[in-house]
């Protein structure tokens, strides 16, 4: 029997693990290199990508022959390398591009929070807190380039997230939708361009809403005239008076306490009768494979905040006085859940 033939074994798959991160430093690598775009046109030889995206030869092939194996790029008979559908989402032109996703969660800024796990598990404290001496976003707000890519990776990640939550649930009931830390404003631009007599308030810090007008969503010519710009300190206040307040991405980046006083501005802000709308992924019972899971150590690792089973959702609305009344399913790996004020 040949070695490929023979099925892993218990420690084959322990093996598998425990050299995970082998395989993600490596596509950190091809992911900030801009391999994948280097071979969007035809397959190359490692001598000849090299020259294009600035690498020893000898070096980017033993990387490429590694994800090759592992199915990431393929080799061809004659030494070139070419793209897979696996490799070919770290491309900066295909919709839902997984690029700046890479360069962001692998880079050593994130690195050093995971390293500190072991602290974390321990003593409940956060190990990028650790390792920085500041908070996650404090510490992007300092350093602006790495902020720009933690957005551009949101931005790209969300594009198909975005098309189902806006054919999830029926916005057009709605008069005003607020979008609290809506960053570039894709999910609202999104929703508006479905609802054509829904009007938009796109709500976060104001550097961050600058970047929006700058980023064409939601100043485009077919929704900008129904989508005012507002930055703001979510902690602090939310726009007033609307009938619906949406997060998509934020409650999970806080502890109870924190994302408590979110909703409960939200709460005191909408409208008789209005509803908050969380966007989030939510924790499914017994041990099938859930990235929800898995994304909430990585909450634990980086920031004070977590992913959150239903039940743990309901008592976190009922503590801003609000009542969870349905969380419905779209088809993407999040949910919708809907508030009203309890």
């Amino acid at each position: 029997m040949k070695a490929a033939d023979r099925r892993p074994g218990a420690q084959d798959v322990m093996l598998g693990h425990i050299t995970g991160y082998w395989v993600s430093q490596m596509l950190f690598v091809v992911a900030q290199l801009g391999v994948a775009d280097a071979l969007a046109k035809k397959p190359l030889t490692p001598a000849a990508l090299a020259a294009k995206v600035g690498a020893q030869p000898d070096a980017l092939h033993r990387v490429l022959r590694a994800l090759a194996s592992v199915g990431i790029f393929a080799e061809t008979a004659d030494g070139r390398f070419k793209l897979t559908p696996t490799a070919a989402t770290l491309r900066d032109d295909v919709p839902g591009s997984l690029r700046n996703f890479a360069r962001m969660m692998i880079d050593g800024y994130n690195w050093r929070g995971w390293q500190e796990l072991l602290h974390g598990v321990r003593t409940g404290e956060v190990g990028f807190e650790r390792a920085h001496g500041k908070p996650f976003f404090a510490y992007l707000r300092e350093h602006p380039d790495l902020d720009r890519v933690f957005s551009d990776s949101m931005a790209s990640i969300s594009g198909p997230e975005n098309a189902a939550v806006a054919r999830g649930f029926n916005f057009g009931g709605f008069e005003t939708l607020v979008d609290v830390g809506g960053a570039h404003g894709h999910l609202l631009a999104t929703i508006l361009r479905r609802h054509k007599r829904l009007r938009g308030v796109l709500y976060d810090q104001p550097q961050v809403v600058e970047a929006a007008r700058a980023s064409g969503f939601v100043t485009a010519p077919d929704v900008a005239a129904r989508c005012a710009i507002e930055g703001g300190d979510f902690f602090a206040r939310v726009p007033k008076d609307a009938d619906a307040y949406m997060m998509k991405y934020i409650i999970h980046d806080w502890s109870d306490e924190r994302a408590g006083a979110i909703l409960r501005h939200c709460r005191d802000a909408m409208r008789p009768g209005g509803r908050v709308l969380v966007i989030e992924h939510v924790i499914a019972k017994g041990n099938a494979p859930d990235w929800a899971k898995l994304l909430d150590v990585n909450m634990l690792a980086l920031l004070t905040g977590r992913e959150r089973t239903l039940e743990q959702f309901r008592a976190l609305f009922r503590s801003a006085g609000l009542r969870l009344s349905r969380a419905h399913a779209t088809k993407s790996a999040l949910r919708i859940l809907e508030a009203a004020a309890d």
